[in-house]
């Protein structure tokens, strides 16, 4: 085989032959063909391989079939409900990077800010409430009930001590999970 032989079957034979393929394959899976319109286009096809399928791939409608659409409907739903926000907080730093840049007017991110905040009042319910209020609320001192007095305030007159070191040159350890 010469230069020219092994250019014609891997340059144009090989690609033409799979574009027939493509077209014959494509023409069993429509859904938008009847059947009789599909033993025509089969027909014109097979009997005209370079012309059938040329007339075919400029006349035939782009589109998916329904499996296609569900597939690809499938596919959106799985990608959003992976990469959405699933908290207020989440998705209130992503409205504010959007607004820092410059995706979002600062109507719609008002309105956006209103609807994630209101609908994050909604999910509270009491003991969610109540959970934030102890994380709120400092540890040190019990909290203050019927009968018992209120804590005096801490002493804030002087500078705070810094944390005891540990004396060594040795970096801090990441704690366990945290990469490498």
């Amino acid at each position: 085989m010469d230069f020219w032989d092994v250019f014609w079957l891997l340059l144009i034979f090989i690609p033409l032959l799979l574009i027939w393929a493509f077209a014959i394959v494509d023409i069993f899976r429509r859904d938008d063909l009847s059947g009789w319109l599909k033993a025509l286009w089969i027909v014109v096809v097979i009997l005209l391989p370079f012309l059938g399928t040329l007339i075919y791939l400029i006349f035939r409608q782009p589109g998916a079939t329904a499996q296609e659409r569900r597939a690809m409907d499938q596919a959106s739903r799985e990608f959003v409900e992976k990469y959405s926000p699933n908290d207020s907080a989440q998705q209130l730093k992503l409205l504010s990077d959007l607004h820092d840049r410059g995706k979002l007017s600062d109507a719609e991110f008002a309105e956006e800010k209103t609807r994630v905040l209101d609908a994050a009042r909604a999910h509270d319910t009491p003991e969610e409430k109540a959970r934030m209020l102890d994380v709120a609320r400092p540890h040190d001192t019990p909290p203050a009930g019927p009968g018992t007095p209120p804590a005096a305030p801490a002493d804030t007159a002087g500078p705070v001590a810094p944390p005891p070191t540990t004396g060594g040159s040795e970096p801090p350890r990441r704690p366990r999970g945290f990469g490498a």
